[in-house]
């Protein structure tokens, strides 16, 4: 790649290489003033004229020109005429190296939404593949949905339905985010903050897998400067001040690599860089390190000819430096999932100060600047049809897991964790290498191989050793799965909670959705009746029968059946949907809210209040028999209410318990219930039941009577049971003195290696 070319792609993505700043937003305010859209048109016109034929040449004017026409009298924010954000778009892409008809496709993508042209208009002038481009970056219409979540949900589902048939729908796509993102300061802060954080989680992630380095970069710079500008400025700051030494400390570095490398491979070229603002933030407030601690804040590249050279010029660096161990990265071998190769090395340079260096070929070099866009700007385009499609096979994953799931969501939460992940290189007793994200299981590897190996898995071996079904793979281990020729058997739905991938959590789903149908209805059945009851939704059977077809129909299901079954298999979130379902509830079959608060409160008259033996204040009673009920076990800190009993004084229930009515007035002896609350120094102590969900191991329950030894508290009762998938629960009764008390004992318990849950039974 020419100098000239890399510096015009710094210019077009608005990059200082040199300082990372960027200029303020007012002052781009009066540059864009200064030059209208006929002169920035104009400029474009120049810059392709010197890479494209006049044909295209003359079908980008005519773009311009309908555009222009067809956005009059619309404006932007800012104030400025609509128009002039189409024609930056088509500059970033022309810095990109994008095609005539991408570019075309960029003057023209609010056209179809905002103005009276439509896409068969489009087609008629400029061809198929440009009205496809305008319309798959065209926004989702408005659809009956319940969240804005699943809103934007559907808007990316659809983004990469048309990514799958064309990539560069994503790359307008990524190019109209970032001049948006460049002109967000006119937005009201909440906007803002609403486009940052869905640039961070989504676009920035599939720029990343795409392997375009500066637009992943920008994306994410401009994103923290609007969600965290404090820590923005910080860094900022930090950087500017160490400016001048970090050129003189760079330059010293170059020209030292240079002398050395140049002996023995002549063409090569070694340039510095330092670290993007959004990755030495994330080092700092995610990871919690220091700005001196960060080990590749600054950074060497070296590119060369050949793949031979690369190792040659690492021999080099390690002869010249001391190497850092453990931060060495062979990346050419096993390439990232976005196509990028490099070898990695971290070394320390004059006066300790650390700095990796990054060597590649030109080839690797023009993929990791570039990544997909490379195919167009290196004249590649579509050519290479299946090998293309092969690299960017996860676009189909990504839609293929979506369809497993009925949560629309789901496909956001795939990007936000699958594509940004740090990966981990595992492989199979056979060489072949596995790529998983950071944290994966072995379950996750199992799945990775095909889903028939993770459904019939059982165990599995990590360099040679048994571990368990839950253990998280690291680079560089030798997986073997150990699988059953048992007919029926199956993965257990205990894998959901700790698979890390989205392709194995769907194949888990997707198992149970095929193989489990009536347990499925039943699962769903059942959580929903425990939801209702939790939330005090009460219904005739008729009522009922009406309400789930409803909400049924709403999740675009036919039948209840399919319903409870998604519910069953997950598929369907039900804790997301209890506050809609509730709101439905309340509207359709209740009071008015303003005439339910007098139902809901006792309303007994106000009489003194006395505190009895059991650390339990009882409204206008004195000394009386207070028990507690086993059906909640009550602690001090809940919300109780108490129940006059015949002959056996007042029962105390927590005020959610089943048992409790919902609207005490209209139940059938309001009067036999009563308030109750806990006395401020009670110090009396209760037992509480824990439900544990583990591993099974020796030593187990060991560990579990020492952390709870170590805190003083007494266990009365201790049941365990085995069960057959490596898996453990155990019941623990125990004297507790309040709810914090429980939680202390809970959280210390579920910091023991091998316990996966801990609630109160």
């Amino acid at each position: 790649m020419s100098e000239e070319n890399e510096k015009r792609l710094d210019e077009n993505l608005n990059i200082d290489t040199s300082s990372e700043d960027y200029i303020d937003e007012s002052v781009l305010a009066s540059q864009r003033s200064e030059k209208s859209a006929d002169g920035l048109f104009e400029d474009l016109i120049a810059d392709v004229s010197e890479t494209m034929d006049k044909e295209d040449i003359e079908y980008i004017k005519k773009a311009y020109e309908i555009a222009r026409e067809a956005h009059e009298g619309q404006f932007r924010r800012s104030g400025e005429p609509y128009i002039i954000h189409p024609v930056q778009v088509a500059k970033i892409l022309y810095g990109l190296g994008m095609d005539s008809e991408s570019m075309i496709a960029a003057l023209l993508h609010d056209v179809v939404e905002d103005t009276e042209l439509t896409k068969e208009d489009v087609k008629k002038d400029f061809g198929e593949d440009v009205a496809e481009l305008v319309e798959g970056v065209t926004k989702l219409g408005k659809v009956p949905l319940f969240t804005k979540e699943e809103q934007q949900a559907e808007n990316v589902r659809k983004m990469l339905m048309a990514m799958s048939q064309d990539i560069r729908v994503i790359i307008i796509k990524l190019a109209d985010r970032i001049h948006n993102m460049r002109t967000l300061a006119f937005m009201r802060p909440h906007k803002r903050r609403e486009k940052a954080q869905e640039t961070l989680e989504i676009y920035a992630p599939i720029a990343h897998r795409l392997g375009i380095r500066g637009v992943k970069e920008e994306l994410e710079d401009l994103a923290i400067s609007y969600l965290d500008p404090v820590a923005y400025k910080e860094i900022q700051t930090l950087l500017e001040q160490q400016q001048s030494k970090r050129k003189e400390y760079l330059d010293n570095i170059q020209k030292k690599i240079n002398d050395r490398i140049k002996q023995v491979v002549p063409n090569c070229s070694i340039t510095g860089r330092v670290k993007s603002v959004h990755g030495i933030y994330r080092k700092m407030y995610m990871q919690g390190k220091d700005f001196d601690e960060i080990y590749d804040i600054y950074a060497v590249r070296i590119i060369v000819d050949d793949v031979i050279d690369c190792y040659n010029c690492l021999g080099i660096i390690h002869d010249m430096f001391k190497s850092i161990p453990g931060r060495f990265k062979d990346y050419i071998s096993t390439p990232k999932a976005n196509m990028y190769q490099s070898l990695h090395t971290t070394v320390v340079g004059e006066g300790g100060i650390p700095f990796e260096v990054q060597i590649r070929t030109w080839e690797m070099h023009r993929t990791a600047e570039y990544g997909v866009a490379a195919h167009w700007k290196y004249k590649l385009g579509m050519n290479g049809k299946q090998k293309f499609e092969e690299k960017f096979s996860w676009i189909r994953q990504l839609l293929e897991s979506q369809t497993v799931s009925e949560n629309p969501e789901d496909i956001v939460h795939t990007i936000k964790t699958d594509l940004v992940q740090e990966e981990v290189f595992v492989f199979t007793p056979k060489g072949s290498v596995i790529s998983l994200p950071a944290g994966a299981t072995v379950v996750d590897f199992a799945y990775a191989i095909h889903s028939a190996v993770g459904n019939r898995m059982v165990g599995a071996k990590v360099d040679g050793r048994i571990v368990p079904i839950d253990y998280e793979v690291k680079t560089g281990e030798i997986v073997e799965i150990i699988t059953s020729s048992q007919q029926g058997k199956g993965p257990s739905r205990d894998w959901l909670k700790f698979v890390k991938t989205s392709g194995a959590r769907n194949k888990i789903r997707s198992w149970f959705k095929k193989e489990r149908r009536d347990e499925n209805i039943l699962e769903g059945k059942l959580e929903i009746e425990r939801e209702f009851r939790r939330n005090f939704i009460r219904l005739t059977d008729d009522e009922y029968e009406k309400f789930i077809l409803m909400i049924a129909q709403r999740q675009r299901f036919t039948t209840p059946d399919e319903f409870y079954a998604a519910i069953g298999y997950g598929g369907v979130s039900l804790n997301k949907m209890m506050p809609h379902i509730k709101d439905e509830y309340v509207k359709i079959y209740r009071q008015p809210e303003e005439k339910q608060e007098d139902v809901i409160k006792i309303t007994k008259p106000q009489q003194k209040r006395s505190k009895s033996n059991d650390g339990v204040i009882i409204e206008g009673i004195e000394n009386c028999l207070v028990k507690f009920s086993k059906c909640c076990s009550p602690l001090p800190g809940d919300n109780i209410i108490g129940f006059i009993t015949r002959g056996h004084g007042v029962s105390i229930h927590k005020r959610d318990c089943t048992n409790v009515p919902k609207v005490i007035e209209l139940c059938d002896e309001p009067e036999r219930w009563i308030n109750a609350t806990w006395d401020s120094d009670v110090k009396e102590e209760f037992t509480a039941t824990l439900s544990i969900t583990c591993l099974d191991r020796v030593g187990l329950m060991a560990d579990v009577s020492k952390v709870i030894a170590d805190m003083r508290v007494m266990i009365y009762g201790i049941n365990t049971k085995s069960k057959k998938d490596g898996r453990a629960s155990i019941e623990l009764t125990l004297a507790v003195n309040g709810i914090e008390h429980l939680q202390g004992v809970m959280a210390k318990i579920l910091k023991i290696n091998g316990i996966l849950d801990v609630e109160r039974a």
